[in-house]
């Protein structure tokens, strides 16, 4: 981490669901870059939330070997038409 200024957050628990291929890809992904999921996420979001890419040609090579690792076909197109399929042990 650079020499920035800290800036004090408050941090909130939450309950997300979130697709389970996909989170196996954010938690291998948070413990290549060695932070916590919480982290990577919020620098994830954000990026986005400024129209920036949050990752550069090196990392996004690593997440294409962990989508094919972890079977994860679905893009970004798909995100508004996902139908949840619920288990028992969900």
């Amino acid at each position: 981490m650079d020499v920035r200024e800290m800036k004090k957050v408050e941090r909130v628990q939450t309950g997300v669901r979130i697709e389970k291929r996909l989170l196996k890809i954010l938690k291998s992904l948070a413990a290549y870059q060695e932070m916590s999921v919480s982290d990577l996420l919020e620098g994830i979001l954000l990026h986005s939330l400024e129209g920036k890419v949050p990752f550069g040609p090196e990392t996004l090579a690593i997440i294409e070997t962990l989508r094919t690792s972890y079977g994860l076909d679905l893009r970004a197109d798909d995100s508004h038409s996902l139908l949840e399929h619920r288990t028992d042990d969900a």
